[in-house]
């Protein structure tokens, strides 16, 4: 029991208080401080039976607190190695918090740096200063543009998917990594990065004017139908989404594809925000559970713009994830013309929250686990599409290495190299007899064929850089066309039906 200072517990001014009274004053107090003796001598007497859990945790934290001090005292001071880290204590508590943060039954709960944590938000938000392309690399490392943003500096210069990177201020990218290429076009907004691409045979000069760009959404139109392709939930996806659907809405389109394959999800009230723009006030975004079952229903925001009787197909796969998973159920349990098409979703059931540490690091982790409209939980499981759509098995098998200059297949031989080269040629619309890998007559002739169709030099064999052009060949058609994408193809099927 604390003592008690006679000022602070009565909070009242002495002067308050007469002669008169002082002396019953005085004898409350010493009746009170028997009291509180005989008390504490009671809860003594009671420690065993009631304070013992109290100790417990006290002494256990105090102890944890103890060893991971002397632990980390040795390492800076003792450790062989420390001498040679710069800032070893910065570096040995941040790999203890991620050792505390990683575990086997919540791969999504995490520790942070600066770093790490900045990354991640930009990673979700997809706002940097940049051009407003996104590229991939050839199988001969070449660097081509994929996509053009909307508005983006990129497309107000002319650039086209489908453009060469060639160089970057005067820099040849010819087998440079994406990293080290992303470095080179990135700067401060308001600069000039002088860039040429190679359209063809040609080679285009250009200068253009960076600046800050949010790219979680991508829209086109084919025909009477609007293609939306969401990356990812970040801060400025349901402005993104307004504006592609605006410009549908205006051109008189109602059949719309969303495209959430390998969207791993993203931020609650931007799925709150997304969906509200194909639900009415009041819908259900997701229903938060935590840890002792209370639930909060977090409703749909903003004004509901896309027509309700309007068909829509989701296009997942087992990367859509989390939020991504959130928004196709929230669409599909609450409208009456959605069809999910692709594959079997990543499973992803929980709700993580970032709390700043206060140096600039994070703890990422899990506070509630979330559940559809309807009450489902898909964690582990994820979402069974309507309907199971593969995309050409060629996009799942790794790329093969070579391990010599004697890797050469011929006919009668057998191998992963021709079984990959019979599976590109398959996708590529060649006529194939076989898929197992054994080089076969037939599989000879689709060679020469892709050969002269590619202006290209074939003694009917089979060596590395011939499997490189068949898989650049199918990269390219992958990133630059739809007619090969399975699950596409069927989404239009199935709105003009």
């Amino acid at each position: 029991m604390p003592e008690y200072n006679e000022e602070e517990y009565l909070d009242i001014p002495r002067h308050t208080f007469i002669d008169e009274r002082k002396s019953q004053y005085e004898l409350k107090i010493r009746r009170l401080k028997l009291l509180c003796l005989a008390l504490l001598t009671l809860c003594v007497m009671m420690a065993g039976a009631l304070g013992g859990l109290f100790y417990v945790t006290k002494h256990r934290t105090y102890e944890a607190s103890e060893k991971f001090g002397q632990a980390l005292d040795i390492m800076e001071t003792e450790w062989f190695f420390a001498e040679g880290i710069e800032n070893a204590h910065e570096r040995l508590t941040d790999q203890a918090l991620k050792g505390m943060t990683t575990n086997e039954e919540d791969p999504h709960t995490s520790y942070m740096t600066r770093q790490e944590q900045e990354d991640f938000v930009q990673g979700i938000n997809r706002n940097f200063v940049g051009i407003g392309v996104q590229f991939f690399q050839l199988a001969d490392e070449t660097p081509m543009i994929e996509r053009v943003f909307k508005g983006a500096p990129a497309e107000e210069a002319g650039v086209l998917p489908g453009d060469i990177i060639y160089s970057v201020e005067g820099v040849l990218v010819q087998g440079l990594s994406n990293d080290e290429i992303v470095d080179l076009v990135r700067g401060e907004s308001g600069t000039v990065v002088h860039m040429q691409f190679k359209r063809g045979e040609e080679i285009l000069s250009i200068n253009i004017t960076r600046r800050e760009i949010a790219t979680t959404v991508y829209g086109e139109t084919e025909g009477d139908t609007g293609i939306l392709v969401i990356s990812q939930f970040g801060s400025s996806t349901a402005d993104e989404t307004t504006v592609f659907l605006q410009e549908f809405i205006d051109d008189g389109i109602e059949k719309l594809i969303i495209d959430l394959r390998d969207n791993g999800g993203g931020y609650v009230l931007s799925l709150q925000k997304t969906a509200g723009l194909f639900l009415d006030r009041g819908a259900v975004a997701l229903i938060e559970e935590d840890s002792a079952g209370k639930q909060t229903i977090e409703s749909v925001a903003g004004k509901r713009i896309w027509n309700t009787t309007a068909p829509i197909i989701i296009l997942v796969n087992e990367n859509t994830a989390s939020a991504a998973e959130a928004f196709t159920l929230a669409l599909k349990e609450q409208r009456d013309n959605v069809t999910v098409l692709g594959t079997v979703t990543y499973g992803k059931g929980t709700a993580q929250i970032s709390y700043p540490l206060g140096d600039g690091s994070y703890l990422k982790y899990t506070y509630a686990k979330w559940l559809s409209p309807d009450g489902n939980w898909i964690n582990g499981t994820g979402i069974t599409p309507d309907e199971i759509v593969e995309l050409p098995f060629i996009l799942n098998i790794a790329a093969y290495t070579f391990t010599g200059e004697d890797d050469i297949y011929r006919q009668d031989s057998v191998g992963q190299a021709v079984q990959i080269a019979q599976y590109a040629l398959e996708y590529l619309d060649y006529e194939v007899d076989r898929t197992d890998g054994y080089f076969s007559a037939q599989t000879e002739k689709a060679l020469y064929a892709f050969a002269q169709d590619k202006d290209y030099t074939c003694d009917g064999t089979l060596d590395e850089d011939l499997l490189n052009q068949l898989i650049q060949a199918v990269l390219f058609d992958w990133m630059t066309e739809n007619t090969h994408d399975t699950q596409y193809q069927r989404a239009m099927e199935i709105l003009h039906d």
